[in-house]
């Protein structure tokens, strides 16, 4: 990869605002760009906004006021239909509750991430059999989800979300479902996973897991009042 598509946003906020019913604003005024191989952490506590950031940031929701650009496109600019291939293409989703179907073995779970891809059933698999020996799953891509632990759970839920090599990956409180060796292990795997190029933005309250991440981007009372770039630090620091 160049150096010039190193330094490619992959995110573009520019004065997002967004207001519910009855006037309650979410955000107010939100900058933020997000740069290709960027690690991240969105931190905030209940009701800052976070939540609402990650809505917007995974084209979930639209803002009210203000422009957003995902991996080069006009938000504004997109139909429904349009604006759900964008994510689909550009956007992977790690949620705290993992998502996986119960009835499907694992490599089936990742390979849903691969469903509207135009892809043949075969070739999906190929792929989310790859994906799960990235996160280091080989052995249990046969396994249903409660013959699973946890963290695994996660791994596979992280695997369904790289397994289409999407431009940024979002985890949302990645580690909140897991014990505290089972989230440093799952924190690990996203350092790994973006020393490999991937671009990664980590929503969470927990302050521990945002000091250990490159940059630290803090929402409260829908603002960002901080956006601060530490050491390299590794997960289980």
């Amino acid at each position: 990869m160049t150096t010039a598509q190193e330094a490619s946003p992959v995110v573009e906020l520019r004065g997002v605002a967004k207001e519910y019913a009855g006037g309650v604003a979410a955000l107010r005024g939100v900058d933020l760009t997000v740069t290709a191989g960027e690690l991240l952490g969105i931190v905030g506590p209940s009701g800052s906004g976070k939540s609402t950031l990650l809505h917007i940031v995974g084209t979930l929701d639209r803002p009210t006021a203000g422009s957003v650009a995902i991996a080069g496109h006009d938000i504004a600019a997109l139909a429904d239909r349009s604006l759900s291939a964008l994510r689909a293409r550009h956007i992977g989703f790690v949620f705290q509750a993992f998502h996986l179907v119960p009835g499907m073995s694992a490599r089936d779970n990742v390979a849903e991430g691969l469903l509207y891809r135009g892809l043949s059933r075969a070739e999906r698999r190929r792929r989310a059999a790859y994906a799960l020996e990235r996160v280091g799953l080989a052995d249990r891509m046969k396994h249903r989800p409660h013959e699973l632990s946890g963290g695994q759970k996660q791994r596979v839920a992280i695997a369904r979300a790289v397994v289409g090599e999407p431009d940024l990956l979002l985890a949302d409180e990645p580690t909140g479902a897991l014990d505290s060796a089972s989230g440093d292990a799952v924190m690990a795997l996203l350092h790994d996973l973006n020393a490999e190029g991937a671009t990664i933005a980590v929503i969470t309250h927990d302050t521990e897991i945002a000091e250990r991440l490159p940059r630290q981007v803090r929402i409260r009372d829908g603002r960002v009042v901080a956006d601060t770039r530490g050491r390299r630090a590794g997960a289980a620091v």
